[in-house]
């Protein structure tokens, strides 16, 4: 094959890869009421639907063993595979667990893992019920599957959006990368030492956003609320890849727009400090962070003052718009900016 045949991962995106690579399923089953698309795949059964999800870490691209605490790592993936059954108003129920393991670990750092994943467990009501070991040279490979349920009435997909929505967003955002980035100049630090020693960091002035990074929390508070309060967002996802990547898949979902204030994104001030330091734009934090694992839903505006009267931890950043309008932010000094054309936001 030559060169100018060669098409890499980054010309396509994540999701268009996604999209081409599922041109290859050749057989459909008629219990699939929804395949790849959303933040879990949908499974009929006689009491409603079941909700299947996964999320894969690999060392050295989603985790650094230097800094992040072995049980920590387990209840990060453990989190990440809940807040997608979550994402989708679903009930979490089982694990399976899968992983490649060098022979650097031993078996009490296993035991570490497991022992993350198993905190996760007693806080989402989820049972490990097995998975597959195998072997790698040299690298960590952790992948967990979580399987969850949903009554066929309250399952809520990306796709649901209507015009004239507010898009609202649990919690804040971008206190993950904001740990990393301390993180990350913390292990920095230690790598420039002429001797290499074993280091511990002061962090007391950044436990919020090192909490942010390595523990994040799955918002399983704000599903109880709305079951509670019989509120039904029209659409809903979890925040793992930024702001700006979920605004798009709830809006091209839906076949809808949607126009954000940056102005109202809820950023920690924790966050901001860290931004600060670093001499970075916070709000990129927010826009392209990920791993903040809040929800983001939409909402009529009768449903969101109902819900505010019983829940706080949220805000309305925004609102569902014409598809045409695009995926755009009204920036603080009043310019606004489209996402759908702009190729440089991220630079």
């Amino acid at each position: 094959m030559s060169d100018k045949n060669f098409r890499t991962i980054q010309s396509l995106g994540r999701t268009e890869l996604i999209d081409e690579l599922m041109e290859q399923n050749s057989f459909t089953h008629s219990s699939v009421a929804e395949g790849y698309g959303d933040d879990a795949a949908v499974i009929e059964n006689k009491e409603g639907y079941k909700l299947l999800s996964s999320e894969t870490f690999m060392e050295g691209v989603n985790f650094d063993l230097t800094y992040v605490p072995l049980h920590h790592l387990g209840y990060k993936i453990a989190t990440a595979a809940v807040s997608d059954i979550y994402a989708m108003n679903g009930t979490p129920e089982v694990v399976l667990v899968n992983m490649a393991v060098p022979n650097k670990l031993s078996v009490d750092m296993l035991q570490e893992i497991y022992r993350g994943i198993g905190a996760a467990g007693e806080d989402y009501e989820f049972q490990i019920v097995g998975g597959d070991l195998t072997a790698s040279h040299q690298t960590l490979s952790i992948d967990i599957t979580c399987y969850g349920s949903v009554a066929e009435d309250e399952i809520i997909y990306r796709r649901g959006a209507n015009k004239d929505d507010a898009i609202c967003v649990t919690g804040d955002l971008g206190g993950a990368i904001a740990g990393l980035r301390i993180l990350m100049r913390e292990k920095e630090f230690w790598e420039e030492q002429e001797e290499q020693t074993a280091f511990q960091p002061d962090l007391d002035d950044y436990e919020y956003v090192v909490k942010r990074q390595l523990v994040p929390v799955a918002r399983q508070d704000f599903i109880n609320q709305i079951r509670e309060l019989k509120i039904s967002p029209t659409s809903m996802i979890d925040v793992t890849q930024g702001l700006v990547s979920e605004l798009k898949h709830i809006a091209n979902a839906s076949e809808l727009g949607a126009y954000v204030y940056q102005a109202a994104f809820p950023i920690a001030l924790d966050t901001r400090t860290v931004a600060d330091e670093m001499k970075e734009d916070v709000d990129k934090y927010a826009l392209y962070g990920g791993e903040d694992y809040e929800l983001m839903f939409t909402l009529p505006e009768e449903s969101v003052e109902k819900l505010a009267d019983e829940f706080q931890d949220f805000v309305v950043i925004g609102k569902i718009t014409e598809q045409e309008e695009g995926v755009c932010m009204q920036q603080v000094e009043g310019d606004v900016v489209n996402f759908d054309s702009d190729q440089n936001q991220e630079g």
